[in-house]
């Protein structure tokens, strides 16, 4: 085991999150180790508790508790990526340049390590290095269950240029899902704040966001502020419709949370929508039921940007994963059939 350490954050690595930080300084510490000692204020930066995705200013000082020693490491976690895991994540890929990489981020697969979490994106990276020395890094991120566009920077400076693209909200985010009922009007914006409720196990797992009134954001603590804007595509009656989903926010569970407050759980949804409940054509339950999928209707289908390095407008577009086109075919809706922006249709 290593002493504990007192390091200085450099002017190049200002605005970096601080688990991505320390695992360049350590590339052995696995994600879960470094959220443990988050949690329990072993990492400290400038003396106080922080957690992993905070964002460190040059000049603070970071104190990083002993460490194992990198031959140390739980094999778990230092193993290469399997050859079948390789195919997979590389045929994910939708675009790539020699600046930026573009996944089409499956269903079910973690972005980052957790507790639990050992296959996830960030984990598969080195397979992703398609001739460079470093591999990618992430710098934004999807829900386990939410499939689609999922950028990575394939250079240290790429990295700290979108994710600034992504905090000053210079990209835009269109997310296609099944809901259950049909909103109305067809066309609108949801302005509830939010703020994360402990989950029931004994590490919190299971926890969740609640909305709040505008006006009670100020006054609740840990609560922000979220806007989402949805468009309906399609409707199948009153049971189902197909709708757009902007997050003008980026915040936690935001669009899940956000449809079912208004009474139009995200198909599949069973920690915001009923994990049982049925929706029979009332608007209200998150399961088509039939022999449509259980799984989250939830996509994250374009993103567009300007391109940091060649400043060219950058528009990429995801395939719906199976379980979402067998639902689309069902109710014989067709992608081709929706615009690219739903919401510049309204003059």
């Amino acid at each position: 085991m290593s002493r504990v350490q007192n390091l200085t954050v450099a002017e190049a690595d200002a605005d970096q999150r601080l688990d991505r930080w320390l695992r360049r300084q350590f590339p052995h510490v696995p994600q879960g180790r470094i959220e443990k000692m988050c949690r329990k204020g072993e990492l400290r930066v400038d003396g106080g508790r922080v957690k992993a995705n905070t964002r460190l200013e040059a000049g603070q000082s970071v104190r990083v508790p002993p460490l194992p020693e990198p031959g140390q490491a739980a094999a778990r976690e230092a193993s290469p990526v399997s050859p079948a895991d390789a195919r997979m994540i590389q045929a994910c890929v939708i675009y790539r340049d020699d600046h930026i990489i573009a996944l089409n981020k499956p269903p079910g697969l973690p972005v980052q390590g957790g507790s639990k979490q050992s296959r996830h994106v960030d984990g598969l990276a080195d397979a992703l290095r398609f001739g460079l020395e470093e591999k990618p890094r992430l710098v934004h991120r999807l829900d386990k269950d939410t499939s689609g566009v999922l950028i990575m920077a394939r250079t240290r400076a790429m990295a700290k240029a979108l994710t600034a693209s992504f905090r000053h909200r210079d990209t835009r985010k269109i997310y296609w899902a099944a809901v259950a009922g049909v909103p109305s009007p067809r066309m609108g914006t949801i302005k509830f704040g939010l703020v994360k409720a402990p989950g029931h196990g004994a590490k919190g797992e299971g926890e969740k966001m609640l909305c709040l009134h505008p006006r009670e954001v100020e006054a609740t603590e840990g609560a922000k502020h979220a806007t989402s804007d949805y468009a309906v595509i399609e409707a199948a009656g009153g049971r189902c419709a197909w709708v757009a989903l902007v997050p003008v926010t980026g915040r936690t569970h935001q669009l899940r949370a956000h449809m079912a407050e208004i009474g139009h759980p995200i198909a599949g949804d069973g920690k915001y929508g009923g994990s049982g409940q049925e929706n029979l054509g009332d608007g209200w339950g998150a399961q088509l039921g039939g022999e449509l999928s259980r799984k989250l209707h939830l996509h994250a289908r374009s993103l567009t940007l300007e391109h940091p390095a060649t400043k060219a407008t950058l528009h990429l577009t995801a395939p719906m994963p199976d379980h979402m086109q067998r639902t689309w075919d069902m109710f014989q809706w067709q992608a081709s059939d929706a615009p690219d922006d739903p919401f510049e249709e309204v003059t």
